[in-house]
């Protein structure tokens, strides 16, 4: 009889593959943006490794290759991952009893795209076994994915052509990883405010409008979730 561990990664895995498949410029497009800011193949997939998100890597780099403070990077960086501690509070009950090292890899495993498609499961699931199978395959598949696509970048950078128009088919991989996540109004509210907010002040020096359209997307998110609860309790 098949083990709940495999039945888990086959289900994980069907769950998740259309979804990797927009892992693939985004991760292209990152190799390419660290080779074009003078980083060596060598620095560019120590990044990568150390790092591992796209998010953070690309909203960086042009930080990086501009000479801006360490602490504007850093800041920058923390900014762009702080949705990681909601994820990882969310799925935080789904791990309790693991071993300590099998907690740890799944936090540096932990992407936007396995959140969406799997905190709902995982958590109606009993099986830990079936969970941990659900889990820990399409995660280590798609840190794989993500290692080759962006050496491919880095070592394409100078034979890629500049007019694939890789980085809007990005900003698509994005938005096909987000729309999932947006099941609620306060969570629409947050995604277009901060959106907006972003676009109208990009014109901020050392990419400041990219953090305060964040700021804004959480506030307004934060407000309008006040907002509903206070209507249900009258």
């Amino acid at each position: 009889m098949e083990s709940s561990f495999r039945r888990g990664a086959r289900e994980g895995m069907r769950d998740f593959l259309p979804l990797s498949v927009g892992l693939v410029p985004w991760a292209v497009v990152t190799g390419i943006a660290m080779r074009s800011i003078g980083l060596s193949p060598l620095e560019a997939m120590g990044m990568n490794l150390l790092v591992y998100a796209g998010t953070a890597q690309l909203g960086t780099l042009p930080l990086i290759g501009s000479g801006a403070p360490l602490w504007l990077i850093f800041l920058t960086a923390l900014v762009l991952n702080l949705r990681f501690v909601i994820f990882s509070a969310a799925l935080a009950p789904v791990f309790h009893g693991h071993p300590f090292m099998r907690r740890l890899a799944s936090s540096y495993l932990l992407v936007d795209g396995m959140f969406a498609i799997g905190a709902e499961k995982l958590h109606k699931a009993d099986d830990p076994h079936w969970r941990w199978g659900y889990y820990i395959v399409p995660s280590l598949y798609c840190w794989a994915l993500w290692q080759c696509c962006v050496l491919g970048g880095v070592l394409g950078a100078g034979v890629i052509p500049g007019d694939w128009s890789l980085e809007f088919m990005t900003t698509i991989a994005l938005m096909v990883m987000m729309i999932p996540m947006l099941r609620e109004r306060p969570m629409w509210v947050a995604a277009l405010v901060g959106g907006l907010g972003a676009v109208l002040l990009r014109e901020l020096p050392l990419r400041l409008g990219l953090i305060a359209g964040i700021a804004l997307g959480i506030g307004a998110g934060f407000v309008a979730e006040r907002a509903l609860a206070g209507r249900a309790v009258r």
